[in-house]
């Protein structure tokens, strides 16, 4: 049955003060393994709610535990909290006031959706069970979510599932989407070296220039993509830099590259593993260079699994009306190390649209991006709802 309003009146009378939050985590963002002032924050009003709270799992990440009735189930939900190396241009009151640093992918928002949700959770208590709210740390790159699965994460703080939401531009404001199976893409980085012989420019032929190498390579690395990989699978190779020499007339000794490798199909990333470097070695190889790789294995990919992910998407109909929840949507070519978490505890990860048209439509990783605060109470409404019906007597 839909609600009449899809936010809880609790959640609602408490959003303006976790707006606020929000604001404040927004001008004073830390980068990955850096939260400290974040994850003190989130400790200190999860101490004050009653929560059980437990720091230092991944160098700053924070889990909170609320346990109520007699029941057994236990669920996870997970917020990022670390801000990306970007200069803010937003020009918002409340921007960044640290240097070439910003919450350029809404994870202050993140933090303040659980906290809003914490907070009510711990008022209302209409549930049976163990929840364990969960703070990580370095999402961007740094795999946090990993560094507190090693610092015993699920060990000390068992779940039966983890489910985790993520803010996303060009989807309708607070439209939910979810996806089973793989959702977001293996994440691999590889710089390459190529070492040649340097040269006068006009004397090319007593030198081995690496750059004619450079061109080959980035040619024929899309015919991995497009004559090797199953044309229904995806895959994506992205040369995002070339450095080599300084001046117009010195052929450089030696040139380097670094490459971007996305798959959905843990095969299909092994295969680009090895035929990376099988190719980039032959090429090297034909134009006289030395090539040496460093193959760099991130993120896994992120697959939902499917029990999890049909209860969230249930409780999100429930909430917002099927017309607002697509229970189908397609994977996105983008990564998550929540990935990580996915690998130990079934569990679903979803995203909530931040915007088509002026506020909350400028993409992720961007200088002028801003976390819609109209979706906070639906996201904080939404995580209320998937705990009380997870943990129903």
């Amino acid at each position: 049955m839909l609600s009449v309003d899809p936010v809880i009146p609790g959640i609602a009378a408490i959003a303006p003060e976790m707006i606020a939050i929000r604001r404040r985590i927004h001008a004073h963002p830390e980068l990955a393994f850096q939260e400290v002032a974040t994850s003190d924050l989130v400790a200190s009003l999860l101490t004050q709610w009653g929560y059980e709270v437990t720091r230092g799992l991944g160098k700053t990440g924070v889990v909170g535990v609320l346990r109520e009735g007699t029941g057994s189930s236990r669920i996870g939900l997970r917020a990022d909290m670390d801000a990306l190396p970007i200069e803010e241009a937003t020009g918002l009151h409340y921007a960044s006031a640290v240097p070439k640093t910003m919450h350029a992918c809404g994870h202050d928002g993140h933090t303040a959706m659980l906290l809003c949700a914490a907070r009510y959770l711990a008022q209302s208590r209409q549930f049976s069970g163990t929840l364990n709210v969960i703070f990580q740390p370095a999402e961007e790159s740094y795999g946090g979510a990993r560094a507190m699965i090693n610092d015993g994460l699920f060990d000390r703080f068992p779940c039966d599932a983890i489910f985790g939401l993520h803010n996303m531009p060009g989807f309708k404001t607070g439209d939910m989407n979810f996806c089973t199976g793989p959702a977001m893409a293996s994440a691999d980085r590889v710089t390459v070296v190529l070492r040649g012989v340097g040269g006068h420019g006009a004397l090319p032929h007593l030198s081995r220039d690496p750059m004619p190498a450079v061109g080959a390579i980035i040619l024929s690395l899309q015919s991995i993509v497009a004559r090797e990989i199953d044309s229904q699978k995806s895959a994506v190779i992205s040369v995002g830099s070339v450095k080599a020499g300084e001046t117009f007339n010195v052929i450089p000794q030696t040139a380097e590259m670094k490459l971007s490798v996305r798959a959905l199909d843990p095969t299909v990333r092994a295969l680009l593993h090895e035929r990376i470097k099988t190719l980039i070695h032959a090429q090297a190889s034909a134009f006289g260079v030395e090539a040496d790789i460093d193959y760099e294995l991130g993120y896994p990919v992120l697959v939902n699994h499917a029990e999890p992910t049909a209860f969230a998407a249930d409780v999100a109909q429930t909430m917002l009306g099927a017309q607002r929840v697509d229970t189908q949507a397609r994977p996105l070519m983008g990564s998550e190390d929540f990935a990580y978490m996915l690998e130990v505890v079934p569990g679903a990860y979803a995203w909530i649209g931040n915007g088509i048209e002026g506020k909350g439509s400028c993409m992720v990783h961007n200088p002028g991006y801003d976390f819609n605060d109209d979706i906070l109470a639906i996201g904080a409404s939404y995580w209320v709802r998937l705990t009380e019906a997870y943990l129903a007597e």
